[in-house]
């Protein structure tokens, strides 16, 4: 009864805080610089220290706009945090859930372990769905391929996986029975017989 008691006290804490990350994320995007996309775009991560930074995606004529995902990891940085331990992500839709793009999951997968939450929003700032930075990203690159090769070194402040003192587990990829056999397969194709049976005089 006392642990059940506890997980409800700690779900009402965490749904309190997802909802304090959610009206900042709002106000984020409420002053986003969208006019060529209109489609804008709030963002709220928890650093490792327990800090909030928001950001707002910019847009500029050329069409190279940055996301709100790198505006509050900029910030983050700037501040001298390396850590994510949250993320909320608040989008302008009630049809399409937005979900951190490409590139910017991989500027999160920098910084955050893979067990790292990221929430998105829906314009009206309820839940839509929660992802761990591994879900967003699988089988993804990261410092630690860098430095497994000694291009990075050993010294580099960590960052990501590597803040929770472990490494970052890879999935390995193994050969498929079909991608075997074509391995172990033999070229019988004519022009190979021919080479075969041809010899020296």
């Amino acid at each position: 009864m006392m642990a059940s008691g506890k997980k409800a006290a700690k779900k009402t804490a965490m749904d309190g805080q997802i909802k304090k990350l959610a009206k900042q994320a709002m106000a984020a995007r409420g002053r986003a610089y969208c006019p060529y996309s209109s489609h804008p775009v709030g963002v709220a991560i928890v650093s490792q220290s327990g800090k909030v930074y928001a950001g707002a995606n910019v847009e500029i004529a050329h069409y190279k706009g940055v996301c709100a995902e790198a505006s509050a990891i900029s910030a983050m940085i700037t501040a001298g945090e390396r850590h994510i331990r949250a993320v909320v992500v608040a989008g302008p839709s009630m049809e399409y859930l937005c979900t951190p793009c490409g590139d910017c999951r991989q500027r999160l997968r920098e910084f955050c372990a893979p067990d790292v939450r990221i929430y998105s929003l829906w314009k009206d700032g309820n839940l839509g769905a929660v992802h761990t930075m591994a879900d967003l990203l699988p089988l993804s690159f990261g410092p630690e391929n860098l430095q497994e090769v000694g291009a990075l070194p050993k010294t580099q402040p960590k960052a990501g996986a590597a803040a929770t003192g472990g490494k970052q587990k890879k999935e390995r990829v193994k050969n498929t029975p079909e991608k075997q056999n074509k391995k172990n397969k033999k070229d019988v194709s004519p022009g190979s017989l021919r080479r075969r049976n041809t010899r020296p005089s």
